[in-house]
């Protein structure tokens, strides 16, 4: 497939665009700052300038397209990361405008321009649990696509927005567009700093000690572009068990003593449920942190 990636050059990112490559997929990265993957082109663009989303939703993928002489061509695929990736890295006023009109602009312009498959980051963060101001219950475990989510902060919030809009625009065009609640993403050098988290397990308690590896993200993704029909759809995008080696009874009892379980758990099952990747578009974990740890 021919995709458009923003955000390419992130810390998500580029493991995904890495992946999606190697995949046999023609990916052109939007991003701010290049990315220099080989076999990738790299396109300078601003996620908020609605003109230039338009513009970029119909150029080149990489130059040898000019060779065919068959002009712009619409893109099989839009996967869209591009964002301040966290609170408090910009004020919340920033945070809001970049994340909600970026997305805007984006799933405006690739619906337009007929694109009929869109992945767009969302987070799990908007179950109100990692940014809440001060320590919150969610009102069950594990957490599914099915719960209401209720996020406070600037950033999930906007993350909420985001998947309210994406369904706005895939009723009005019919195409396929899926949105990824990506937890807490690890590339290969993070892999070091597991034993603290095994030491302080706490530490992790905001984000229900769940994690991604980078690269099953890209995994994820690809997944998605190759599953069609789907309509609109959320998937949290995480890993099979927790990041921190304690069971489940005993991290329950610590850290949520009052959260009810709305089914049972394995013993290292992830709390932020990955269940539906893997019933409906086929999820198998390749990176499972206990098998990566040793080689660190």
């Amino acid at each position: 497939m021919r995709v458009l990636f923003t955000g390419g050059s992130g810390k998500a990112g580029r493991h995904v665009v890495a992946y999606l490559a190697a995949a046999g997929h023609r990916v052109l990265n939007i991003d701010r700052v290049p990315l220099r993957h080989p076999g990738v082109m790299d396109l300078m663009a601003d996620i908020t300038d609605q003109g230039q989303m338009f513009s970029v939703m119909s150029g080149y993928a990489a130059g040898d397209e000019l060779d065919a002489g068959q002009g712009q061509r619409v893109f099989d695929a839009v996967v869209h990361f591009a964002a301040i990736p966290s609170l408090m890295l910009a004020s919340d006023t920033e945070t809001w405008r970049v994340n909600v009109m970026g997305t805007y602009n984006v799933l405006e312009a690739a619906v337009k321009m007929g694109v009929r498959k869109i992945v767009i980051a969302s987070s799990e963060t908007t179950y109100g649990v990692c940014f809440s101001d001060g320590l919150t219950d969610p009102a069950y475990l594990p957490l599914d696509e099915d719960y209401p989510i209720n996020p406070m902060d600037s950033y999930g919030l906007s993350k909420k927005v985001n998947e309210v809009t994406a369904a706005g625009f895939q009723r009005r065009s019919g195409a396929d567009i899926y949105a990824l609640r990506i937890g807490n993403v690890m590339e290969p050098s993070d892999y070091a700093r597991f034993p603290d988290f095994a030491r302080d397990p706490g530490s992790r308690r905001r984000i229900t000690f769940s994690y991604v590896d980078a690269r099953d993200l890209g995994q994820i993704v690809d997944l998605c572009l190759r599953k069609d029909g789907l309509g609109f759809q959320v998937f949290n995008a995480c890993n099979d068990t927790n990041s921190v080696p304690q069971p489940n009874d005993e991290l329950l009892r610590r850290f949520f003593p009052n959260v009810p379980l709305k089914r049972p758990v394995g013993p290292n099952e992830s709390l932020l449920s990955n269940a539906k990747i893997r019933e409906v578009l086929g999820f198998s974990e390749r990176h499972n942190w206990r098998d990566e740890l040793p080689r660190v």
